[in-house]
């Protein structure tokens, strides 16, 4: 009894463990658009939310960064691109997608439906984050994926 007891849980655990495999973060890398900058904000951490994005779905992506200053206004400036093409451009008010004022660590966070036909494949993303004056606070740019394919993973990034 106590042998079937052992290889049941023996059995469960390597279930667990693979099945939390299948499920688990998948990291990726982003970069500041100048390596040489000393931006005011600095991005920690990167999450898209489900990875990888499905067309049809509404994606989120939230930004984990952090300032020494006190940011009271501004916009995100984001452009994607497919291979080498620009398909999406979009301002969006910085106070839409974080609490403002914001001051050390805060995460902007913004959800975007993609149309039910998106090409599958690789994009780039850049966003640059400016104040209410057009003073660039940060930029950075990352690559994710569009599939085919229905998963709900979570992507995280950071450097």
């Amino acid at each position: 009894m106590a042998m079937a007891a052992m290889k049941l849980f023996i059995t469960l655990l390597f279930l667990l463990c693979l099945v939390s495999s299948l499920t688990s973060a998948t990291s990726t890398d982003f970069d500041y658009c100048n390596k040489k900058a000393n931006y005011d904000v600095k991005v920690s951490q990167i999450d898209i939310t489900p990875y990888p994005i499905k067309g049809g779905r509404t994606t989120t992506f939230s930004i984990t960064a952090e300032t020494g200053r006190n940011l009271t206004g501004g916009k995100l400036e984001i452009d994607v691109k497919y291979f080498f093409l620009n398909v999406h451009h979009e301002d969006i008010d910085l106070c839409k997608e974080t609490s403002c004022p914001a001051s050390g660590d805060f995460v902007i966070s913004h959800s975007q439906e993609l149309p039910g036909f998106t090409p599958p494949g690789s994009y780039t993303l850049t966003m640059k984050m400016v104040d209410e004056k057009n003073k660039q606070l940060s930029c950075i740019t990352f690559s994710f994926s569009i599939s085919l394919f229905d998963e709900s993973e979570a992507l995280s990034a950071s450097i």
